[in-house]
């Protein structure tokens, strides 16, 4: 006849088993044995582009709150403040900025900015190609090359090794070099962000 163990026997003995999986124990065991969730990173923050229209609200303000849009030279002008550089910021990063001015005229004012409508990322292609004018990002990345092939390739007299690319910023513009004829041959690509403009001369 079989000997029976006790149930308090039983209930010790799997609470020292339980005891001894500590992570230590678990990762010596090898990474099938227990692997850790997989860490989620949180998309980047959305930058500011041409066009776009905002909201900025000054708590208890009415006549500060303003409806306003993002113009070609990247900047909004609010009262008092006046033209702000708003172009590739995050909204919080405006919205600090607005608030850093506005200390001046407002004790501790209470800012927040928000994106009522945000325009959907274009480049721009002039000069020497067949139909110049506004390209859409067709996906999150465009090259200099795909936007050229967007606005129907390069003419005849395109000069293609001192094609250029103008790049809005809160000081100006960058300007980035861009030879055709080596990125056909698989040249690394050139990269563009919304709101550059692809100048091909003759």
């Amino acid at each position: 006849m079989t000997p029976r163990i006790p149930l308090v026997l039983v209930t010790l003995a799997l609470v020292s088993v339980a005891a001894a999986l500590t992570p230590s124990s678990l990762a010596a065991a090898g990474p099938g044995a227990a692997d850790p969730p997989a860490r989620v990173t949180g998309a980047p923050d959305y930058r500011l582009r041409l066009g776009d229209k905002l909201r900025i609200e000054v708590h208890k303000d009415p006549q500060m709150s303003q409806s306003v849009q993002i113009r070609p030279d990247g900047k909004i002008t609010l009262p008092l403040v006046g033209d702000i550089a708003a172009i590739d910021r995050t909204p919080s990063e405006l919205r600090d900025d607005i608030t850093r001015q506005l200390t001046e005229y407002i004790t501790r004012p209470v800012v927040t900015v928000i994106v009522v409508e945000a325009t959907a990322p274009l480049a721009y292609v002039v000069g020497e190609v067949a139909n110049p004018g506004a390209v859409t990002f067709q996906g999150e990345h465009l090259t200099a090359l795909q936007a050229i092939a967007l606005a129907g390739g390069l003419k005849d007299f395109a000069d293609r090794r001192h094609i250029r690319v103008l790049r809005p910023s809160v000081t100006g513009h960058t300007v980035i070099d861009f030879d055709y004829k080596r990125a056909i041959n698989g040249r690394a690509p050139v990269y563009l962000q919304p709101g550059d403009t692809v100048v091909v001369p003759d």
